[in-house]
């Protein structure tokens, strides 16, 4: 069975202008392109109440790193009361873009023995305890800050961007 540990847990919450498509695209090809995540979005829901809209959805991010460590991130975003909103950018241009409050939960999970190599007998599990306790305790502390460090670019990058878009 894979062992799985939680190393990682945030939460971002923005309120103001951004553009959700341009939000939307940056924050997938940040997983997807820039760091070789295979990205899988679990859950896209869109509620209309009157002029604002509700979006939940929920991704799953993979990254094998060796045969033994994998990293998984999942991100959920809630955007609440999203209407459209236009802006006049710094050329003096008006500017069709949203406005509405993101919450943002991110969470990095440590993936070890993913593909259950030490799982099929109890002489294995056994190994895996020694070989996990004893050999590749330092590796396992690495791995957990390299997971720790891509959560965090990635929140520092997803603020960045709304940061951006809510100065044009």
């Amino acid at each position: 069975m894979v062992e799985k540990e939680e190393v990682y847990k945030s939460r971002v919450k923005y309120k103001g202008v951004f553009s959700f498509n341009d939000f939307y695209n940056f924050c997938y090809s940040w997983f997807a392109d820039e760091e070789g995540y295979l990205l899988i979005e679990e859950k896209y829901v869109e509620k209309m109440s009157g002029d604002s809209k509700l979006v939940e959805i929920e991704w799953v991010a993979n990254k094998k790193i060796t045969d033994y460590f994998k990293f998984q991130i999942k991100i959920k975003f809630r955007i609440t009361d999203m209407v459209k909103a236009e802006i006049v950018d710094s050329k003096g241009n008006k500017v069709a873009t949203n406005k509405g409050a993101i919450d943002m939960a991110v969470k990095g999970l440590l993936l070890r023995d993913y593909e259950g190599k030490f799982e099929s007998t109890a002489t294995r599990k056994f190994i895996r305890g020694v070989y996990e306790k004893w050999v590749i305790t330092a590796r396992v502390d690495e791995m957990q800050t390299k997971l720790i460090k891509a959560c965090e670019e990635y929140i520092t990058q997803a603020k960045g961007f709304l940061d951006l878009e809510g100065k044009k």
